[in-house]
């Protein structure tokens, strides 16, 4: 067995801080933005300008594609440059700076101003003009972000451990989603008082502090050897797609295939799971934070400190033990979990066990192949293979997952009628067995990835 490698403290300061900052700012992105334009930019414009100008939803849906599109792209191209120039720190730490700057910048975004900036009279071109220039930022702010995040940040990840204590470190960056959405949810609460100019300055200032302080705290992990020979920027940009790479690294398209397959399950149900939650089981934030107690609250942190010394006690036994002898366990325990949450399609509390399930396995299952995927990408190319590494993780998921779960939602729907006695359809727990069947898919990969050995580098 080797022997395990330790990180310094200096090191584990840092996976923290812009873990942790990176996903506040992913959370943002995901959960705010598309309530900005609904709540803000469109909320108070006349009948006309509404009928006149892009249609909400549409431009909801045309922002989610454009920054999915704009984070592959850029985490290609940013990546490829980071191993051209042999670095990740002023990537990572320029890149937060700017990131929470534009964060920041949506503050600022109003019809009003917009009408000034462009000298604008017409309310049907100035909404039009707002939308736009949200969808735009959006871009900009996404550009930014998967330079520092999802390109270099995650490449210097790579480059600072190896496969005795990659599981361990993935363990501990998979608490950051969780942490960073209560911590937005918890600002996002009192939106309604603040507003959004303050709450995206307010999240902006602290993203654009913690690049600041990378300036000083990040170190660079990749000798001059590492850097490897450089070819055109065009084949390094196009390495990754081709054949006899796939071939020479079969282990790592496996491990990709096999996180996209599990993400597309995800995307099925969890784009309308809210949704579900509202209209199939009665379940509202407003109801949930009425029936707070002190004994509920002591409860859930309880519950929250045993959740987080398991996960990451299983990095510690996956590094200890092997990651191969997990990979069926959690597999199967996803799929359980999906199975469980659509059969209790009544009851709330059947739907948290089944939830619970869901979520052991999905963090058992992205603890081992995050790491899985960083034992098998070259050194030499670890940012190269970044945008690669999204492909499989966010662009095909975030588009095969939620058209199979709108086709589902349509054949299986719920109805209700609204406040306003209009009936509308809601999704029905069929999403969850449709997802289910998605993560059968799963083994295909995995059994070729057993069958090839997994622990062999």
């Amino acid at each position: 067995m080797e022997k395990k490698s330790k990180l310094k403290g200096i090191q584990w300061f840092n996976l923290v801080l812009f873990g942790l900052m990176g996903q506040i700012a992913w959370a943002v992105e995901n959960m705010y933005f598309n309530t900005f334009l609904f709540n803000s930019v469109y909320n108070g414009a006349s009948q006309n300008a509404i009928d006149g100008s892009i249609d909400v939803m549409d431009a909801i849906s045309r922002m989610v594609a454009f920054s999915a599109v704009a984070a592959v792209l850029t985490t290609f191209v940013m990546g490829v440059l980071s191993d051209r120039v042999n670095s990740r720190k002023w990537f990572i730490s320029i890149g937060y700076i700017l990131w929470g700057i534009i964060t920041a910048c949506f503050g600022f975004i109003t019809r009003d101003n917009i009408a000034l900036l462009f000298s604008l009279q017409d309310e049907v071109k100035i909404l039009t003009a707002t939308v736009v220039t949200v969808i735009v930022m959006d871009c900009v702010m996404t550009f930014m972000g998967s330079t520092s995040n999802d390109s270099a940040f995650n490449a210097w990840v790579t480059d600072i451990t190896d496969v005795t204590n990659r599981a361990t470190t993935e363990s501990v960056l998979s608490l950051m989603p969780i942490f960073a959405m209560g911590i937005v949810m918890a600002l996002g609460g009192v939106v309604g008082s603040i507003g959004y100019p303050v709450f995206f300055i307010v999240l902006g200032a602290l993203v654009t502090v913690c690049g600041i302080i990378g300036i000083f705290t990040v170190k660079d992990n990749r000798s001059e050897g590492v850097a490897g020979e450089r070819q055109r920027f065009f084949s390094e940009f196009i390495y990754g797609f081709k054949p006899s790479v796939i071939k020479k690294h079969k282990n790592l398209y496996l491990s990709l295939c096999a996180m996209a397959l599990f993400n597309i399950a995800y995307q099925v149900f969890f784009p309308y799971i809210f949704i579900y939650l509202q209209h199939s089981l009665n379940f509202t934030f407003d109801k949930l934070f009425a029936n707070l107690t002190p004994t509920v609250i002591v409860i859930a942190a309880v519950c929250l400190i045993v959740v987080v010394a398991a996960i990451i006690s299983l990095g510690r036994l996956m590094d200890k033990f092997g990651k191969d002898k997990f990979i069926y366990g959690s597999v199967i325990l996803y799929i359980l979990g999906l199975i469980v949450t659509g059969l209790n399609d009544k009851s709330l509390l059947g739907f948290g066990l089944g939830m619970l399930i869901t979520m052991a396995g999905y963090g058992c299952f992205m603890i081992l192949f995050g790491a899985t995927v960083r034992d098998f990408t070259p050194e030499d190319k670890t940012g190269m293979f970044q945008g690669i590494r999204m492909i499989f993780i966010v662009l095909l998921p975030m588009i095969i997952g939620p058209v199979i779960g709108k086709e589902i939602c349509k054949i299986s729907a719920i109805t209700y009628t609204n406040e306003y006695g209009v009936v509308q359809s809601a999704p029905g727990a069929v999403m969850f067995f449709a997802a289910a069947v998605v993560g059968v898919l799963i083994f295909i990969p995995v059994i070729f990835l057993k069958k090839n050995g997994i622990k062999e580098k």
